[in-house]
């Protein structure tokens, strides 16, 4: 380290030798003159340590002070105000010193905003939780005292079974969907990526849905090319094309159509779920990927509102991007797009 670098040291020193060359010369003289030369040899040495003790002690007392300053400052910054910051242009090893402190401060206040919403992301899931909790759980408590009431009728046990299990089927995925979410939220999930033939998997998501749509009288129509390859989680990203074709089975009527398609346009991957439903209103599409929004004009009186938000964070998590598009009364279409260079 150049101790020259602080301009503090360099006044010292150039303090100490302009008094030691004035000694030198000036004893130089008086030896040459040979009279009362001891005398003003002490003389003139009284008044070099006198000038040297001076100046360290005049250098010394002005570190002295600015270490006091710095030590408000940090006093200031622990008393909780995050900006208080040490003044560190000038040059030197104890303002660079400085400085390190200053950025210290800097990545504290980093780790306390991180931790700050950390625990805003943990009430508000909390909060969801026991939010969305309260409606299957009060069905539950109303279909158990319908039972009791009528524990003679097997009919009716038989029907408001059927609605418990309904019911705890909902509170199940809601659960499962909210800790799927905050464990991608909190980034704690590492996708397990390959090539992964589109075809494939969109043969899975249809096979999953065909007994339903077959069911409600809706056709489910596959579109796109064999041989494209896209590098992602096959089950991740089946989840979240499984949610957006969930969505639009339930905002399509009998006698419906969603399209399930895929391409590559350069070095895009896109897949697309086109649906002739009810469609979403213009002033829902800029909230449909918030969590537990619904539409009032929805006709999923089941849904929970967390389909379209975990399919958003599933796709996001491969660097995707999902869009919206939708006219009300004529249907929706959702596309998922991938650049293939980033996967």
């Amino acid at each position: 380290m150049n101790i020259f670098a602080d301009r503090e040291i360099r006044r010292l020193f150039a303090v100490i030798t302009g008094v030691m060359t004035a000694f030198f010369v000036a004893a130089e003289i008086v030896v040459c003159r040979k009279s009362a030369a001891a005398v003003w040899l002490a003389v003139l040495w009284l008044l070099l340590f006198g000038g040297v003790i001076g100046s360290c002690l005049g250098y010394f007392r002005r570190q002295h002070g600015k270490m006091a300053a710095v030590a408000e400052i940090i006093d200031t910054y622990l008393g909780g105000d995050e900006t208080a910051r040490i003044d560190c242009d000038e040059e030197g090893g104890l303002y660079r010193l400085f400085h390190e402190v200053n950025t210290l401060a800097t990545v504290l206040n980093a780790h306390v905003q991180k931790e700050k919403r950390a625990r805003e992301f943990l009430q508000n899931i909390i909060s969801d939780i026991s939010h969305q909790l309260k409606t299957p759980l009060a069905a539950l408590n109303i279909y158990n005292g319908l039972l009791q009431e009528e524990a003679g009728e097997e009919a009716v046990i038989r029907e408001f079974a059927l609605l418990s299990e309904q019911e705890l089927d909902r509170i199940g995925t809601l659960v499962q969907n909210l800790l799927k979410i905050a464990r991608l939220d909190a980034g704690s999930l590492v996708m397990d990526k390959a090539p992964v033939n589109v075809a494939d998997m969109m043969r899975d998501v249809e096979l999953h849905f065909s007994y339903r749509a077959k069911r409600e009288q809706k056709a489910l129509v596959l579109d796109g090319n064999e041989d494209i390859l896209l590098m992602c989680d096959r089950d991740w990203l089946t989840e979240a094309v499984s949610n957006l074709v969930k969505n639009a089975l339930d905002h399509t009527a009998a006698g419906g159509h969603v399209w399930l398609s895929w391409r590559r346009i350069t070095d895009l991957v896109q897949i697309t779920v086109r649906d002739d439903g009810a469609g979403i209103l213009e002033e829902d599409i800029h909230h449909i990927f918030k969590r537990f929004y619904r539409s009032s004009a929805s006709r999923d009186s089941s849904g929970i509102g967390l389909g379209l938000p975990l399919a958003k964070a599933i796709v996001e998590a491969h660097d995707g991007n999902i869009t919206a598009d939708s006219i009300a009364g004529r249907g929706s279409t959702f596309t998922v797009s991938f650049l293939t260079t980033k996967l």
